[in-house]
């Protein structure tokens, strides 16, 4: 009889090795999801976008519209808003002076940073260093625009900026002055004015003496080191002596056109010998007011020229008309110098070593390596960098309006489009169209950073 295979599986027949099957596999619809439904990504972005469109779409989309409205909103203008940009002084100053912010801040801050970076990059103290030029990054534009407004004021002793250009300007050409003082007017005096100079009645000869009493000297431009005025010293032959004093006493008395007591003698006046136009010896008065005119052969006129009674050198006009664009701008570079030097000095920090030592082994100097290896290698970082500050500088508002105080002078884009909004201008429909421009201007800046990081990415 032959075996009966009646209940083994087919599977355990063949070889008479039984065959051991897996689990069966699962079916397609119950296969476990590795990500979450496309609806619950949405229901979580949600929110966000509804910020998004609230805060940044519908206002753009408002802006552009209400742009082709005048300033009441009722009547349609069309392009008229967009062409008063360019027309009238101030608009066309804030044109002028946007380009000349987008053309000079952008790239000196590049310059600037690009030479920080490589300076910390010799120095011990680079940490400290950075911290230093990184520091106002830290203080708000609102905060940097008072500063400067005080560095920029035009009262050496107030003004830094103007300090330094006085202490500068007072080290290489000193010299006292008496702005407004002059001969007394009226009667038989010793001296009398000439264009702007105090000149000497008649002519002097070597051997004599010459007294120039001047008065209307303000008590704030007198020498805290002026001593009393005194008798002028006899002349030698060849020479010429004489007392420039302030010709007035406290409390009355005393006798016109000489030195009294407790009258105060002028220090640093320059005193000068006249013949026939032209000058042939000079002096300057000592702290009594004296002076001695020396190498003087026969008659001349004793001159105080016009340099001793003009205002002393006080500095730039940071504040004015020529000066407050270049001023702002200089601010804007304390500001984000230490910005461009923390990205440029982490580009510089990511290039391979051994490139810049191959150059320098093929006999390449520093200067050489620095030009054709550094900069081509940081070229992508330096891009960045010059485009994000474009961006920023089209927007600058705070520092001009905080400095410029108002003046139509530095007027910019960004703060025009504020004035004619919400400053006094009461004109929505031309400040809608200045943010539309200043919106595509930015546009390409931002799509080429976006374009360039997702190259790097790449």
């Amino acid at each position: 009889m032959k075996p009966s295979n009646e209940g083994v599986p087919p599977a355990a027949t063949a070889g008479g090795a039984a065959a051991v099957t897996g689990p069966a596999a699962p079916r397609r619809g119950a296969r476990e999801r590795l990500t979450p439904p496309s609806w619950l990504a949405l229901l979580f972005l949600l929110p966000a976008l509804l910020l998004l469109g609230f805060l940044v779409v519908y206002p753009i989309v408002y802006s552009v519209i209400r742009s082709f409205f005048d300033a009441s909103g009722g009547s349609f203008v069309g392009f008229d808003n967009y062409t008063g940009v360019f027309q009238g002084h101030d608009d066309l100053v804030a044109v002028r002076n946007t380009v000349v912010w987008v053309v000079v801040a952008p790239t000196l801050v590049t310059i600037i940073g690009l030479f920080f970076a490589v300076l910390t990059e010799r120095i011990r103290w680079a940490t400290a260093f950075k911290l230093v030029v990184f520091m106002p990054m830290a203080i708000s534009f609102l905060a940097s625009g008072v500063i400067f407004r005080l560095v920029y004021q035009q009262d050496p002793d107030q003004g830094v900026a103007n300090a330094a250009l006085v202490a500068i300007h007072d080290t290489f050409k000193s010299g006292t002055t008496y702005p407004g003082a002059g001969p007394r007017t009226g009667g038989d005096q010793l001296v009398h004015e000439q264009g702007g100079a105090v000149v000497g009645s008649g002519p002097v000869s070597a051997g004599q003496t010459a007294l120039l009493p001047l008065v209307k000297v303000k008590p704030e431009y007198l020498p805290k080191d002026a001593k009393p005025a005194a008798q002028p010293p006899a002349a030698k032959a060849g020479q010429v002596t004489g007392t420039v004093w302030f010709d007035f006493t406290k409390g009355g008395g005393g006798e016109l056109n000489k030195p009294n007591a407790g009258e105060s003698g002028l220090p640093g006046v320059k005193v000068e010998a006249v013949r026939g136009g032209k000058v042939v010896a000079t002096a300057t008065t000592g702290k009594d007011g004296t002076f001695t005119l020396k190498k003087v052969s026969g008659a001349v006129t004793v001159r105080l020229p016009k340099s001793n009674f003009t205002a002393s050198y006080g500095g730039a006009e940071w504040l004015g008309s020529t000066l407050i664009t270049p001023a702002i701008i200089g601010s804007y570079l304390w500001v984000w110098s230490g910005f461009a030097m923390v990205l440029i000095a982490a580009g510089l920090a990511a290039i391979p070593r051994d490139a810049l030592e191959a150059a320098r082994v093929d006999g390449a100097t520093e200067w050489q390596v620095f030009r054709r290896v550094t900069i081509p290698l940081l070229a992508p970082v330096l891009m960045v960098v010059l485009v994000t500050l474009v961006i920023n500088v089209l927007k600058v508002f705070d520092l001009v309006f905080i400095i410029g105080g108002g003046d139509p002078d530095a007027n910019v884009l960004a703060l025009e489009m504020w004035t004619k909004s919400f400053g006094g201008g009461n004109d929505p429909g031309a400040g809608s169209a200045i943010a539309v421009l200043l919106f595509l201007l930015v546009l390409p800046a931002m799509l080429f950073n976006i374009r360039r990081l997702r190259q790097e990415r790449k």
